[in-house]
């Protein structure tokens, strides 16, 4: 996210349609959904095509130029009730918080909700070699990303995307592996995947511990 908010949340891009596809197809897979918690509603077109969707859409962000229903950061949200959302979703928002506060994220987004998506940013260039025969929904994709594997971020120092980002997934000590290892306290992995149409994004869907179905 670039210096100048109000900018950035007056362009929309491809990118941003993908995502929302993608948060709207990841939502319907998790049952019988009403009640959405947006975390980090940027442009608003997530909130506007699940309230078009018919789902009841609170947003919340620490920065009032979104106008977001509750001003306050995930990793605090005293506001909201144990599950009081059916998902909660938090896209390309935690590799915004320092080590600090991440696991207190986490537990909040399992805290208030019985379902998570979490998409997170990938570290470095990206390539794809990609087969779409058309037939049998077969979508092959190899991705290759460039970048120093030795490179390891502090965890406390905003170095990427513009000085936004305080680690992304790829770095060592941010591997899926890692990223996976700090959600299980909190969550079941339901699924995770690489956006094959967005190769910047990383996505899981989590089931929170708490609320066993």
């Amino acid at each position: 996210m670039p210096g100048d908010r109000v900018a950035w949340r007056a362009q929309i891009h491809r990118s941003n349609f993908i995502n929302t596809w993608r948060q709207y197809t990841d939502i319907r897979s998790c049952g019988d959904v009403r009640t959405i918690l947006v975390v980090g509603p940027g442009q608003g077109l997530d909130t506007a095509v699940l309230r078009w969707a018919g789902y009841d859409v609170t947003t919340l962000d620490i920065d009032d130029t979104f106008e977001p229903d509750v001003i306050a950061s995930v990793h605090e949200m005293p506001m909201f009730t144990d599950r009081q959302f059916d998902v909660v979703t938090a896209s390309h928002v935690l590799e915004h918080l320092a080590l600090p506060y991440l696991d207190g994220a986490i537990g909040e987004l399992a805290r208030v909700a019985r379902y998570a998506l979490v998409y997170l940013p990938v570290y470095g260039r990206h390539v794809q070699l990609r087969v779409a025969p058309g037939f049998r929904d077969l979508d092959l994709a190899l991705n290759v990303d460039v970048f120093n594997y030795l490179h390891k971020p502090d965890g406390i120092t905003a170095r990427y995307a513009a000085e936004s980002h305080f680690w992304e997934i790829g770095m060592r000590g941010f591997h899926v592996k890692d990223v996976i290892r700090r959600f299980t306290p909190q969550f079941e992995v339901v699924r995770h995947y690489r956006n094959k149409d967005w190769l910047s994004s990383y996505n899981f869907v989590l089931r929170s511990r708490r609320y066993a179905d």
